[in-house]
Formats: structure tokens, C-alpha cells, sequence
């Protein structure tokens, strides 16, 4: 009745204890019906709480448990079995099917392939450069002061370090 998603409830209860993402299933089953698919989302209330539900999509195939991953601000967080997390707008998808005897079943997260991730060598010291500083001197405006500096560079949001 207005509402462009459906409501996903927790079937159990879980404890989110670190930062890390925790996957908990739904009552939800598919296949949706009707050939659609969906995209979950989390709801504006979980969110408002600290509870960030990873952005998915429910394929028409899909016949299983659908599941919701979840990661929380401030951990340990207690969702108690029977919450409303997240939801499922749907959505005809008008991508065709290449394979038609190809079924996915109950398989779920990563079923369609291998995973390509970006990796970087990780040590204990901070990656460091060294910079030009150029100054426009406020009085004449035409002098510029230079400043070469080895810069500290941090992966942190909204921050420059420059020792």
C-alpha cells in the first residue's frame, strides 16, 4: 500500500561482535514469484541505530533462505530473532537469460564466480613521500615560497599528516 519495499524479518538472533560483516537469515524464501528479482536494502530505522546492511540483489532464480549481511558501528549489538533490518524492493529484470538449464538452486553469495579483489602489501610503517609545498607570499603576490617536505600519507577519512 505505497510502500515500494517488503519488510525482512530475522529468523534467529545474533550478536554482532566486531565491525566485521555477520550474515543473518531472514523468514524470506525465494524464488520472489512472478519472475522478479530485488534489491535488498537496509531500512532508514536500522540505520538511524547503527546497524548497516550491505546492499545486495535477490536474483529470480534464487530458491533459498535469503540472508542479510550486516556490519554494526559500535559492536558488540544484540538483533534480537523477529527485527526488521532490511527490505527488498522489487524489480523485473530485463536482463536475458543466457543459460535457461542452468538453475542456481539454494546457492547464494558468490555462487556466480570467483571473487577479483584489489590487494596491497601491508607493512608497519606508514607509506611516506616527499612533497613541494609552493606558497603564494600574500603581500606581493608574486613571490612564491617552496617547501619540500617528506610527507606521511594516511589512509584515514578527512586527514592530511604532514609531519
Amino acid at each position: 500500500s505505497g510502500s515500494a519495499g517488503v519488510n525482512l524479518v530475522t529468523a534467529e538472533s545474533a550478536t554482532v561482535r566486531d565491525t566485521e560483516v555477520t550474515v543473518i537469515a531472514t523468514t524470506a524464501k525465494g524464488p520472489l514469484g512472478h519472475g522478479l528479482s530485488a534489491l535488498l536494502l537496509g531500512r532508514s530505522s536500522a540505520t538511524k541505530q547503527g546497524i548497516f546492511v550491505q546492499p545486495g540483489v535477490i536474483d529470480s532464480d534464487y530458491c533459498g533462505q535469503i540472508k542479510v549481511m550486516v556490519r554494526v558501528l559500535a559492536p558488540p549489538m544484540f538483533i534480537p530473532k523477529g527485527s526488521i533490518i532490511a527490505q527488498l524492493v522489487p524489480f523485473e529484470s530485463r536482463v536475458p537469460n543466457c543459460d535457461p538449464n542452468k538453475t542456481r538452486k539454494d546457492k547464494g553469495f558468490g555462487s556466480t564466480g570467483p571473487l577479483v579483489a584489489f590487494t596491497e602489501i601491508l607493512s608497519s610503517e606508514k607509506p611516506v613521500r616527499n612533497v613541494t609545498l609552493a606558497i603564494k607570499d600574500d603581500l606581493t603576490k608574486y613571490s612564491v615560497t617552496r617547501i619540500e617536505a617528506s610527507m606521511m600519507l594516511d589512509t584515514g577519512s578527512d586527514i592530511t599528516i604532514v609531519p
